[in-house]
């Protein structure tokens, strides 16, 4: 298994960020600073700013439902109410898709670092979920407009098509299956409206109301819904 993968499997941090570990200098193999590219077997002692790691065995995923003010972010000075110290798991956990401080709704989290990768992967196409509400009532064009993508200046992106229902006379429902920053937000501004309230209701195979959660609660999945989600991801 290459060095970057299997710091991933271990639940440190994705493989882009191992990686950036690996080139600082942060990373040993066996005691020495290992090459780019390295391959490992069970056999070597991977340490990580000198602290041995070993493969995730028992695989964890959460479903959190992130409270409006609370940041995502495992750094961050400024950040008064971050995601990692609200929960404070025991295990190191790291999240699949942000949601901006703004926002709130579901986030899934998991010692995984190959499975949180999976998730994130825009090529992948995974479905997220949304309640919006705008500040002025919505029409048929505006609908149009978001369902067949919207150019985003400021990223000098159009967004990838995408479903969406009216709910009512200023809200709607919409799915998504990409994830550029701030996106619905985004997308409704560049429409001239702009985002009241916005919920994350569903993520791939997870949907929030299927664990009754109240704002700032969290849930550890059961084995049937992570093996599913694993399915998803077309990971073993």
């Amino acid at each position: 298994m290459r060095l970057n993968q299997y710091i991933a499997s271990c639940g440190v941090c994705s493989r882009r960020e191992a990686d950036k570990l690996i080139a600082a200098g942060r990373v040993l193999v066996n005691g020495v600073i290992p090459s780019p590219g390295m391959q490992v077997s069970p056999e070597d002692e991977v340490q990580v700013d000198k602290k041995v790691i070993s493969k995730v065995e028992s695989r964890i995923v959460l479903a959190y439902y992130k409270p409006v003010g609370v940041v995502c972010t495992e750094k961050d000075a400024h950040a008064e109410r971050t995601v990692i110290s609200e929960i404070k798991y025991h295990t190191r956990v790291t999240y699949a898709g942000r949601l901006d401080k703004d926002s709130e709704g579901l986030l899934l989290l998991s010692n995984d670092g190959k499975l949180i990768e999976a998730m994130m992967k825009s090529a992948n196409k995974h479905e997220k979920e949304y309640e919006v509400e705008v500040d002025r009532e919505i029409n048929g064009d505006f609908l149009n407009r978001m369902a067949n993508g919207v150019y985003l200046e400021e990223l000098d992106r159009t967004t990838r098509g995408c479903k969406i229902q009216k709910t009512g006379k200023r809200s709607f429902k919409i799915i998504l299956t990409q994830g550029l920053n701030r996106q619905i937000r985004r997308m409704c501004q560049a429409l001239g409206y702009e985002v009241v309230s916005l919920k994350r209701i569903r993520v791939m195979t997870v949907r929030l109301s299927d664990y009754n959660l109240k704002s700032g609660q969290y849930v550890e999945l059961p084995k049937a819904e992570i093996d599913k989600l694993y399915r998803e991801c077309r990971l073993s």
